[in-house]
């Protein structure tokens, strides 16, 4: 087992002095990075996500209070615990900036023994809670999906069908991230929203007959019609679960999800008719991880196809059924699609 990589603190400071002293004191334990303004710093941030930062309060132009109010703004760096230097005594600066949301103040100029103890306790705490956060977070999940595949079971031979589809769209979001797409929408924190919320895209299935869900042939339009609902119901049901428990915000897109990944990016889809980006993201990464593993699945009314005549389909709905950025990457990598789909079902496709 390798050793653990060194911590990554982002040190902010308009005095060069100050900045180089401070990334020296911190050089031999911590990867440093330096910024001289808020600005780079909130650059750098989004470009290497520090584990901590040391943050000047008294800079021209953009001040430490302003640059952590637009950190505490970004829900991927909103969460970086970050201590305050500053050589004001005021207790109205500290009080000031303890609400803003720093997890501390050190005074300057700073003492090399104290600048390490806080900064590995503050490391601590934060790991600690990540570590707390996502226990819970799996418990949390793992009774979502019971539930979703106890729903999915009603009409698919197993309720795999919820695990293959989450997995589908993480490999799908990654690769769109590792291309720079859609970078206003898609960090590790919105994939990872995404891929918990895949598994409740057919909640609302929970209200259509078994005589639908279960009819071995195509649906005339009045079951049609009725099916469709399910994406209106899923919605409501998964609204509601979000009043009731708002901490768990994953479920924003659960509702996104289960409203719009059966409407078509030429606007022929449902329920809305939304067309192009007017379709949430996710709704549109989950549309192909969907309709690809309901291609190559077995259903009560089919057979599944071979993964290369399922991939010959989705490719055709370029700029009409799915966004045609999407299907870029899904015929990018739907090698290790065809891969993760014979894992999941223990076999092999054509």
């Amino acid at each position: 087992m390798g050793e653990r990589s060194p911590s990554k603190i982002l040190v902010v400071d308009d005095n060069l002095s100050s900045l180089k002293q401070i990334g020296a004191q911190l050089g031999e334990s911590y990867e440093v990075s330096l910024a001289k303004s808020g600005a780079l710093a909130l650059q750098i941030c989004v470009q290497e996500k520090p584990d901590l930062i040391l943050l000047d309060v008294e800079m021209p132009g953009m001040d430490g209070f302003e640059t952590l109010k637009r950190l505490r703004l970004n829900r991927y760096l909103g969460s970086i615990p970050v201590i305050f230097l500053t050589g004001n005594h005021d207790t109205g600066t500290e009080v000031r900036g303890l609400q803003s949301g720093a997890r501390d103040f050190i005074t300057k100029p700073v003492e090399k023994s104290i600048l390490l103890h806080r900064i590995e306790l503050h490391l601590r705490f934060s790991a600690y809670q990540s570590q707390l956060e996502n226990t819970v977070a799996k418990m949390s999940d793992s009774v979502a999906l019971a539930f979703a595949e106890l729903i999915e079971c009603r009409d698919e031979n197993t309720g795999e069908h919820v695990a293959r589809t989450s997995k589908y769209v993480g490999m799908l979001g990654r690769r769109l991230m590792d291309q720079g797409l859609f970078s206003d929408e898609l960090n590790p924190i919105d994939l990872d929203m995404m891929v918990r919320a895949a598994p409740f895209h057919d909640i609302g299935k929970i209200a259509v007959s078994d005589r639908i869900l279960l009819k071995p042939d195509r649906l005339d339009d009045e079951e049609f019609t009725i099916m469709k609902r399910h994406t209106v119901i899923g919605e409501e049901i998964l609204k509601n679960m979000l009043a009731r428990t708002p901490t768990q915000q994953y479920l924003h897109y659960a509702r996104m999800i289960a409203a719009s990944h059966h409407e078509r990016y030429d606007g022929k889809g449902y329920p809305r008719g939304l067309e192009g980006d007017a379709i949430p993201l996710c709704g549109r990464i989950m549309a192909v991880a969907d309709v690809y593993d309901a291609l190559v699945d077995d259903r009560v009314y089919r057979r599944g196809m071979s993964h290369g005549e399922a991939c010959r389909i989705i490719s055709a709905g370029r700029g009409t059924s799915f966004d045609a950025r999407i299907i870029d990457v899904f015929e990018a990598i739907n090698e290790e699609l065809a891969e993760a789909a014979k894992k999941k079902r223990g076999g092999s496709y054509d």
